[in-house]
């Protein structure tokens, strides 16, 4: 059984919309997508009048090679977001199908299942945020097209074992895609999936360069799965996802000097992670800092809600995650830079900073 079987039959059969830069080849004259001769104010070479590439080829073959799959393999658009969504469209009949997910995590899954219409099934992952698969598998039911996993999860911090992913990938095969969120894979011990994809085709994989990248207003996020699988999300995808100034800073990023230096920033981070693990651990009011894998800390106090306001009055404002499961008493902090990091330890030791300082 191909893992398209599980794709909704009308996507695989529709005509996809063919865009006037798919189907223009060569030529030195533009004149067949209504756009602009000429070039915007402040354009600086980029070519801003002319439509975008709908998967430009320099960044695909880029992010192709670094994340260690092949370029059929690989679908970029507008952030992690844009390919969930697309997943939910593509798989999930409204009304018929469902996605299956492990709360707390990260909320998007359930808003672009419910936007579809799709049913939302939820296996809570166990107290201390591991993922239980044989709890998985056992709520696993016919309309559940798609299985998120988010590793390391957000916003406990948590990653889940390779062993575990492996298993639930095998025992999906023919019944659901297994799709497996690495947004924070980078500030982690843990290697990325990818390299699974070729033995298990229902198996996909997110990356993103919001955050280890420094691109979170770029919106560049990849879908690395079976060629079959990219090819039916790029049928229903918009025809233009990406903006030129976009991809170019992607491709700097990208770039020699862009990895170097996103891997001393990473180094950083994972340095002040383990830093404010020790400091917050040693303050009054913190019940407990949850070992984390990914760039932020969860955090529970004995009085989450005016620690919350506390910060906020001192100017530092971060993620009140009392609403998701098992964390009511908790705030998500993101490492900041060492500077920033001593000011919220400083607002939370109770001796304050004059807002602005840093």
């Amino acid at each position: 059984m191909s893992v398209l079987d599980l794709a909704r039959p009308e996507i695989r059969a529709m005509q996809p919309y063919s865009s006037a830069r798919m189907e223009a080849s060569g030529g030195e004259v533009f004149l067949n997508a209504n756009e602009s001769a000429w070039t915007p104010v402040g354009d600086d070479g980029l070519g801003c009048n002319r439509y975008p590439e709908p998967q430009p080829a320099a960044l695909v073959d880029t992010l192709a090679a670094f994340y260690g799959v092949r370029r059929e393999q690989l679908l970029v658009g507008r952030g992690s977001d844009e390919a969930i969504d697309l997943l939910v469209r593509a798989f999930c009949r409204a009304g018929r199908d469902a996605i299956l997910i492990q709360p707390p995590t990260f909320g998007m899954y359930a808003v672009c299942a419910r936007i579809q219409d799709a049913g939302v099934i939820e296996v809570p992952l166990a107290a201390d945020f591991t993922l239980d698969v044989d709890a998985v598998l056992a709520a696993l039911t016919p309309a559940v097209k798609l299985v998120f996993i988010c590793t390391p999860n957000n916003p406990s911090g948590q990653p889940v074992p390779r062993a575990d992913i492996e298993r639930l990938a095998r025992a999906l095969a023919g019944r659901a895609l297994l799709v497996v969120d690495e947004a924070y894979v980078e500030f982690g011990d843990a290697l990325s999936v990818a390299d699974l994809i070729d033995r298990h085709d229902n198996l996909a994989v997110l990356r993103t360069l919001s955050k280890a990248w420094a691109l979170a207003g770029a919106r560049i996020g990849s879908l690395l799965a079976n060629a079959g699988v990219v090819a039916l999300l790029r049928r229903i995808m918009a025809p233009y996802p990406l903006p030129l100034p976009c991809v170019d800073a992607a491709l700097l990023a990208l770039s020699g000097w862009g990895r170097a230096n996103a891997r001393e920033r990473i180094g950083i981070v994972r340095a002040e992670r383990a830093r404010m693990q020790v400091a917050l651990r040693r303050l009054a009011g913190v019940r407990e800092v949850l070992p984390s894998q990914a760039n932020f800390l969860a955090v529970r106090f004995d009085d989450a809600g005016a620690i919350y306001q506390r910060l906020l009055a001192a100017g530092i404002v971060v993620r009140d995650v009392r609403r998701y499961p098992n964390l009511a008493d908790a705030l998500r902090i993101t490492i900041g830079t060492p500077a920033e990091n001593d000011r919220v330890l400083a607002v939370l030791a109770g001796r304050g900073v004059a807002e602005g300082s840093a």
